[in-house]
């Protein structure tokens, strides 16, 4: 059975779907069989995985119940389109809408040891399906002012589905992206959610870069791309493993953890 992941964030440009990316690759080169869903209706995840933006059937005509989950697998990701929207909106008449999602993706939970959701950068009935399909709730938060406010508000949704529809939903914690920590700004906001949310804060922040829109433009992972900004998403992925207790994916990954070296993490 998969172990299921929701990423989620209040808003947009918190960094979510770049982690959602890099962490399908990172977890793949591990030697796990990882599904990503693409749940944001502007299908960036399908775009930066290279999908085929004619591919067919999509997440949505799942949702909509006009093709099995199967069906809509492309390369290990079940991508999304402006489409979505449209089943979105299908859902909100239908009753048990909250579960449909879940029911799709227990059809292939056996294929697959993680599945990543990327929710959609709001905290709407897609979020919601994600939260009541998903196993674990992993947030992603931009080094910025407004950070504490954005997770509180996730953390809402997530109480709402856990008490709802899905009482078995853990919160693994929130993960700080763009972050420039040689900056007071950046330093403060992650201050600030360590001291409201302590050992749920990872301790790795994933550093702000042009390289990472660079490496998407080309297709290319930044695990290959800047293997040095790559080592943040390889820490990032040692706590997530941690958190989860996969122990044995855990050394897997300390090759490559070693191989960096903690040296090169410069800002």
């Amino acid at each position: 059975m998969a172990v299921t992941i929701a990423v989620l964030s209040q808003k947009g440009g918190t960094g979510k779907t770049t982690a959602v990316r890099t962490l399908t690759d990172l977890l793949r080169r591990l030697d796990l069989r990882v599904l990503a869903v693409d749940l944001d209706p502007q299908g960036n995840l399908s775009d930066y995985l290279d999908i085929d933006p004619d591919a067919a059937p999509t997440i949505g005509d799942v949702l909509a119940g006009r093709a099995q989950p199967s069906e809509a697998v492309h390369g290990g990701v079940i991508p999304a389109n402006l489409g979505l929207a449209e089943a979105e909106l299908m859902l909100g008449g239908k009753m048990g809408r909250e579960l449909t999602l879940k029911k799709a993706l227990h059809e292939l939970d056996h294929l697959y040891d993680v599945i990543l959701i990327d929710c959609p950068p709001a905290l709407g009935l897609l979020t919601v399906n994600a939260l009541v399909a998903a196993d674990y709730a992993l947030l992603s938060a931009e080094a910025q002012y407004f950070a504490l406010q954005g997770v509180e508000q996730a953390l809402q949704v997530i109480e709402l589905a856990r008490d709802t529809l899905n009482p078995g939903l853990e919160w693994l914690g929130v993960v700080l992206n763009i972050a420039d920590m040689r900056t007071r700004h950046s330093r403060d906001a992650y201050d600030s959610l360590r001291e409201h949310f302590g050992e749920k804060l990872f301790e790795t922040t994933i550093r702000a870069s042009i390289a990472y829109a660079e490496s998407a433009e080309r297709a290319v992972s930044i695990l290959d791309y800047r293997p040095d900004l790559g080592l943040d998403y390889v820490l990032v992925a040692d706590e997530l493993l941690r958190r989860l207790g996969m122990e044995e994916a855990r050394q897997r990954l300390a090759p490559m953890r070693a191989g960096a070296g903690a040296g090169e993490r410069t800002a």
